[in-house]
C-alpha cells in the first residue's frame, strides 16, 4: 500500500471516520431509534459510554501497530500462534456473509422507501440490495482508497448532517437532554428497558470493523509512535462524531413512538416523522438513513478483504526468525515471524475476497432481514470483549510494545471493564 509523503490536514481526521462510519450500520440506526422509542432521553448516557468504549479499544490496536509495525493481526499470529489465525478465519467468513447481508438489505429498504419503483416492498429490497451491492464493488474496484476516501466523507456528512437537522426539529429542549447525558439512569418504563441500554452500549461504532483503522492509517502513512498523537485525535473526532449521530437517533426516536424491528424499522419511523414534521422530516431522516448504512456498506467491502488477505498471507506464506522487539529495547525476543508480504489493492486474495464478499451474501437477501440482523448481532457481538482480552495482553507487555506505549492503569481498567460488561451479559442471557 502506497504511503503519502505528507500528511494534509483534513487526512488527520479521515481514518477515524471511516472507521465510525463503517460501524454506524443498520443496526446502529434501528438499535438508537427503538431504544429510544421505548425508553426516550434518559439513555443518551449509553450511547456516549458506547462510543468511549469503542474509542479505547481502537486507539489500542492503533497504538500496538504504531509500536511493532505490525496489525493487530500480525501480533496475535507472530505472538501467540497460527491456531488463532486459522480460528480467526471461519469466523472472519461467517461475520462477512452475513454483515454484508444485513447491510444490503438495509440498503434495499431505504432505497425502496425512497424510490417506491416495485409494488412488493421484498421485491425492491432485493433489487436495490444489489444495486447497491455492485456500486460498492465498483467503486472499489476502481477508484482504490482515495476514490473511497472521498466517497465515504461524501456519505458521513449526508449522514451526520441529515440526522443533526431532524433531531434538532424534534429537539425536547437543553434540559432534557442534559439530563438524559449526565445522569445515568434506566427508567422501568418497558420490560426490555435494560436489554436496549446494553444493546446501545454495545453496538454504537461497529464490532469487527475496528480493526480496518489499521489499514486505513497504513493507507495515510501513518507509521511510529511519532503518529500517536495525530491517531488519538483523528479517533477522537470519529468517536464524537458517532456519539452525537447516536445521541440525534436516540432524540428522534423519543418523539414517536413506533412499532417493529429491523430495517423496516426506518421506514416506519420515517413515516411517522412525516406526520410529525412534514415530508421534510420523513426525507430528511431517509436521506441520513441512505448515507449511513451505504457508507457502511461501503466500508465493509473496502476494508474487509484487507482482513482476509492479512490472515491468509500469515497463515500460507512462510517463517523466518526475527527480532519482534521494539529497537528500543535491548533485550531480543527472536520469534518466527513471516516472510513481509505487501498488502494492497491488486493482490489476488485482496480481489477474491471483495468478489465473494459483494457476491455470495446476495443469498441472505431473499432471508428475513431480522433473521440475518440476529445472526449477525451476535456474531459481531463476541468480538469486542476477545479484543479487549487481546489488548490487555500484547499492549500489556513492555519487552514488545514499549514502556511508553504500553497500557497505563486507567486503559487497563477500562478494558476490564468491557470484559467485565460482555461476560454479565453472556450471563444475564444464559440465565434468562
Amino acid at each position: 500500500m502506497a504511503a503519502p509523503s505528507k500528511i494534509s490536514p483534513l487526512a488527520v481526521i479521515g481514518p477515524g471516520l471511516l472507521v465510525a462510519a463503517t460501524g454506524v450500520g443498520a443496526g446502529d440506526l434501528a438499535t438508537a431509534s427503538f431504544a429510544g422509542s421505548l425508553i426516550g432521553t434518559p439513555i443518551l448516557w449509553a450511547v456516549v459510554v458506547g462510543a468511549f468504549l469503542k474509542y479505547v479499544v481502537t486507539e489500542g490496536l492503533a497504538r500496538w501497530q504504531l509500536a511493532t509495525g505490525e496489525t493487530l493481526l500480525e501480533g496475535v499470529v507472530y505472538r501467540l500462534g497460527r491456531l488463532v489465525g486459522w480460528l480467526f478465519l471461519p469466523y472472519l467468513l461467517l461475520w462477512s456473509f452475513f454483515v454484508a447481508s444485513a447491510l444490503m438489505s438495509a440498503c434495499g429498504v431505504t432505497l425502496h422507501a425512497m424510490l417506491p419503483l416495485f409494488d412488493d416492498a421484498a421485491h425492491g429490497k432485493i433489487v436495490f440490495g444489489i444495486f447497491s451491492s455492485l456500486a460498492g464493488l465498483g467503486l472499489v474496484l476502481t477508484g482504490g482508497y482515495r476514490l473511497f476516501d472521498r466517497v465515504m466523507r461524501l456519505c458521513i456528512a449526508v449522514m451526520f448532517t441529515s440526522a443533526v437537522v431532524t433531531a434538532a426539529l424534534l429537539w425536547p429542549g437543553i434540559a432534557e437532554v442534559a439530563r438524559g447525558l449526565l445522569v445515568p439512569a434506566i427508567p422501568d418504563l418497558h420490560a426490555e428497558s435494560l436489554g436496549w441500554t446494553v444493546a446501545l452500549i454495545g453496538g454504537v461504532g461497529g464490532t469487527l470493523t475496528v480493526l480496518c483503522y489499521g489499514y486505513w492509517i497504513r493507507e495515510e502513512g501513518r507509521t511510529g509512535p511519532g503518529h500517536l498523537r495525530i491517531c488519538r485525535i483523528d479517533l477522537a473526532a470519529g468517536y464524537v462524531m458517532t456519539a452525537i449521530f447516536g445521541i440525534a437517533m436516540v432524540i428522534i426516536g423519543a418523539s414517536v413512538k413506533i412499532e417493529g424491528r429491523g430495517a423496516g424499522l426506518l421506514v416506519t419511523l420515517s413515516e411517522h416523522l412525516a406526520n410529525h414534521i412534514g415530508p421534510l422530516g420523513k426525507w430528511l431522516f431517509l436521506i441520513g438513513a441512505a448515507g449511513a448504512v451505504f457508507s457502511s456498506l461501503l466500508g465493509v467491502w473496502q476494508a474487509v478483504p484487507y482482513l482476509f488477505a492479512d490472515t491468509w498471507g500469515l497463515l500460507t506464506r512462510p517463517s523466518v526468525a526475527q527480532d519482534a522487539t521494539p529497537a528500543s529495547l535491548e533485550i531480543p525476543a527472536p520469534i518466527e515471524i513471516p516472510v513481509p508480504l505487501e498488502i494492497d489493492e491488486r493482490s489476488r486474495p485482496y480481489r477474491t475476497y471483495l468478489f465473494a464478499l459483494a457476491l455470495l451474501p446476495m443469498l441472505g437477501l431473499f432471508w428475513g432481514f431480522q433473521d440475518v440482523q440476529k445472526i449477525y448481532a451476535i456474531i459481531g457481538a463476541t468480538f469486542i470483549p476477545l479484543l479487549a482480552a487481546t489488548l490487555l495482553v500484547l499492549n500489556g507487555r513492555s519487552q514488545w510494545v514499549g514502556d511508553r506505549l504500553k497500557n497505563g492503569r486507567f486503559t487497563s481498567l477500562v478494558l476490564l471493564a468491557i470484559l467485565a460488561f460482555f461476560i454479565w451479559i453472556a450471563v444475564r442471557t444464559a440465565t434468562g
